[in-house]
């Protein structure tokens, strides 16, 4: 699996809940009004970021099991939480042991930034699983290959191909899907008899927003660089005037992603 830094997932936490689609959250949380108690199972859970958007919205005492491979983000879960809430860090490989993940009873598979890393095979064994157990899935923030840059940079269209590319390739889970998980996902889980609720959750970024912009923009440069195309010096070139109107205060980005939530038929 292709790791993240602790520092990177700080960055994009704020950007992250706020680009959450509230219909889809409102769903999610629907599902456990009344309920005295729920166990989640958090996929590739980071350093927790879907348990903090989550837990302080269900009233009902909570059970997280917060699943990565990655123990130096895990080390980065904060060891304290209300008594009503109990976390276990489960240092498990959700491409080589997804089924290990899933070996206690739970109420709701949880994950983010997840799916257009992944392959169709590894998308397609998650819906079984889930519906043999009967188990909702919510899968916040895949990204589907839309960005829109201001202002415009004759460059940013090739720039943006290369990194919808780039996000076909191996993350860690065979040949990723990058820009058609959710549709994928979609799919896989209707073929399971799932009902699938669905919305938008872009990235918006702002001119203050400088750091984040940075951050994305050097790495879409280096996605590029991979690729090959443009060549180099278009992408150096390119890089160099994105980050002037960002230090201006001159630049906005806007990076699509979508939220799904897959439940058993009568459930929604």
């Amino acid at each position: 699996m292709s790791g993240f830094s602790a520092e990177w997932l700080e960055l994009r936490e704020p950007y992250d809940l706020r680009a959450r689609n509230a219909a889809v959250l409102d769903a999610v949380l629907n599902l456990f009004v009344g309920r005295p108690s729920v166990v989640f199972v958090d996929l590739a859970c980071g350093t927790g970021s879907t348990f903090r958007a989550l837990s302080p919205r269900i009233s009902a005492r909570q059970t997280w099991r917060l699943v990565d491979n990655d123990l130096s983000l895990l080390a980065r879960i904060p060891p304290s939480s209300p008594p009503s809430i109990h976390v276990t860090a489960a240092p498990i490989d959700p491409n080589r042991d997804l089924e290990a993940a899933f070996d206690s009873a739970a109420d709701l598979i949880a994950t983010s930034a997840l799916l257009d890393l992944v392959s169709s095979d590894w998308l397609n064994r998650l819906a079984r699983e889930a519906a043999a157990r009967g188990w909702p899935v919510y899968a916040a923030l895949s990204y589907d290959g839309r960005a829109e840059l201001a202002p415009a940079d004759p460059t940013d269209r090739r720039i943006v191909d290369a990194v919808n590319r780039h996000q076909r390739t191996d993350k860690g889970f065979g040949p990723a899907l990058g820009p058609s998980a959710a549709q994928t996902a979609i799919e896989a889980f209707e073929r399971v008899g799932y009902t699938v609720s669905h919305g938008l959750a872009d990235w918006e970024f702002g001119p203050t927003d400088r750091e984040i912009q940075m951050e994305v923009l050097s790495g879409w440069a280096g996605a590029a660089r991979e690729i090959g195309d443009p060549p180099l010096s278009e992408i150096v070139d390119w890089l160099e005037r994105r980050r002037g109107l960002i230090a201006a205060g001159r630049s906005s980005l806007r990076v699509g992603h979508v939220d799904l939530l897959a439940c058993p038929a009568g459930m929604l």
